[in-house]
């Protein structure tokens, strides 16, 4: 056996070493079976949820009856050939996410689960998974000398190394079937087209946020749910498009976050388009903080000038007595309204500006020696 043949044994070892770390790693895509010491019902013993590269998961039928459990890798039914797959769920779970989420029936006609992976799937799926690197950057350079308005993101080898699905970014509707023409002659596999969003590739591509975490779309974030400027207006957040905008130039998955709590908070807070009728004039809405239950009013309407905080309850009323046609004296209500502003003072002089200077250390004495005046040393 020579040095090279003996390069590559340990070369495959080592990848399958790391198959089965990924396997029973954490990861992204995984479940917490919470039924899992649930009796499960008959229909569920055969349901099983795979998960592959890329945030792609599907359900197959174990047919063969396998015992199968979460991280183990198994050969599934693909279109043409087998895919590869690592089990993300099995039993009572997968059933009802089968049914609630992806909307399908048990009648329904699935795909199979065929066996657990054998070595030589193993080594033919560790070989599909080693050429996506150099296949994607091909594949970008063929597009761009084609000039396609289009940006491949990633390539996905099916287990079987028969078929290839290529994940691309693009504004508007690209025309690529001369595309997959010269993909098909250069790799030798059936070629798969597939668009994603900018949510999508920034999920792949990962990073820090400004909350100094993962990015939530590359660490847990799997269905993408639509973001728009009335999650910031309800949360009395600016309207600054650099602000609010993540990595991927859309709007913060994370403002959909609170959302809910903020839209119960204000349930029966009063109408803030209305403006408060006073003896000193009207009064117009500037601002709000919805967890405090305070609302701020000026007497201008374009400037945020000479604030008044007002109580939620207090707002209500006086729009209460504008509608019945009187106009307030006050906009606070003196008799039960502290204001919220009033610094918090203590008997040892916190709140003191000159609190950290030290009154004990005595003051340096000037030095009254006369300075001597320098001559030179000839001059008498």
């Amino acid at each position: 056996m020579d040095y090279s043949e003996q390069n590559n044994r340990n070369y495959r070892s080592e990848t399958h070493h790391k198959s089965q770390q990924m396997a029973g790693s954490c990861h992204k895509l995984d479940c917490c079976n919470w039924l899992k010491d649930i009796p499960e019902s008959g229909k569920a013993n055969n349901i099983v949820e795979i998960r592959f590269k890329n945030t792609r998961k599907d359900f197959y039928r174990n047919v063969n009856e396998l015992r199968l459990n979460a991280g183990d890798i198994v050969a599934v039914e693909a279109s043409p050939g087998h895919d590869v797959g690592i089990v993300s769920l099995t039993g009572e779970l997968a059933y009802r996410r089968m049914i609630k989420g992806n909307g399908m029936k048990d009648t329904e006609e699935m795909k199979k689960v065929y066996r657990k992976v054998k070595p030589a799937d193993l080594e033919k799926w560790e070989e599909a998974i080693a050429l996506e690197q150099s296949t994607m950057l091909k594949s970008r350079k063929m597009a761009e000398d084609m000039k396609l308005d289009m940006k491949i993101g990633d390539v996905e080898y099916q287990g079987d190394n028969t078929k290839a699905i290529f994940y691309y970014i693009a504004d508007g509707r690209v025309d690529f079937r001369e595309l997959i023409k010269v993909l098909a002659d250069e790799f030798k596999v059936r070629i798969e087209m597939r668009q994603i969003g900018a949510r999508q590739e920034t999920g792949r591509i990962g990073g820090i946020g400004p909350c100094g975490r993962e990015l939530c779309c590359s660490s847990w974030i799997t269905n993408f749910v639509s973001v728009s400027t009335n999650s910031a207006r309800h949360q009395e957040l600016s309207l600054n498009p650099q602000k609010l905008a993540g990595q991927c130039g859309k709007l913060k998955c994370c403002l959909n976050y609170e959302l809910g709590s903020y839209l119960d908070a204000q349930q029966d807070f009063p109408d803030t388009s209305i403006p408060l009728e006073t003896e000193k004039g009207v009064a117009y809405h500037q601002k709000t903080d919805i967890y405090k239950r305070l609302m701020w009013y000026s007497f201008d309407k374009e400037k945020i000038v000479n604030l008044t905080v007002i109580p939620v309850e207090r707002v209500a009323a006086i729009q209460e007595e504008n509608k019945k046609g009187h106009k307030v004296q006050f906009l606070e209500d003196k008799a039960t309204f502290t204001d919220t502003f009033e610094v918090f003072k203590s008997d040892d002089g916190e709140e003191s500006l000159d609190r950290f200077r030290n009154s004990s250390k005595p003051a340096r004495k000037r030095s009254k020696r006369k300075k001597r005046k320098w001559k030179p040393r000839n001059e008498k």
